[in-house]
């Protein structure tokens, strides 16, 4: 059974670049046709997709966020990382790593919170 587990600074200051881990465990982040998500919830908001790496590591972005947003991975790892840039307060969120099959995400990570804060 496949498990995913976000790492990463809890605190970020504004201006500054937050970087998230996900680790992937009982299944390769390689394996088709998988897509591995970042997906975010903000206090009092509904849950906002940031972007998707694919199992043979092309990438896809939400349009607005496209041009702070880099998703990589490290297959010797088995992990997937978000870079989200220039981050304000609005970015302030709880992030997940997702997996994708089709048009289901089957599979969260228990969420790890981010908070943007001088």
């Amino acid at each position: 059974q496949v498990q995913l587990q976000e790492s990463g600074p809890g605190l970020v200051k504004p201006s500054q670049t937050l970087s998230l881990t996900c680790t992937v465990s009982g299944g390769s982040i390689t394996t088709a046709y998988y897509y591995w998500n970042w997906i975010r919830q903000s206090p009092g908001k509904g849950l906002e997709w940031i972007g998707y790496i694919t199992y043979s590591g092309s990438t896809y972005y939400k349009p607005s966020l496209e041009t702070r947003t880099s998703i990589s991975r490290d297959t010797s790892k088995n992990q997937f990382t978000l870079q989200l840039s220039s981050v304000t307060p609005e970015d302030t969120a709880v992030y997940y790593c997702v997996r994708m099959e089709g048009y289901t995400y089957d599979t969260f990570g228990q969420g790890t919170q981010a908070t943007v804060s001088s």
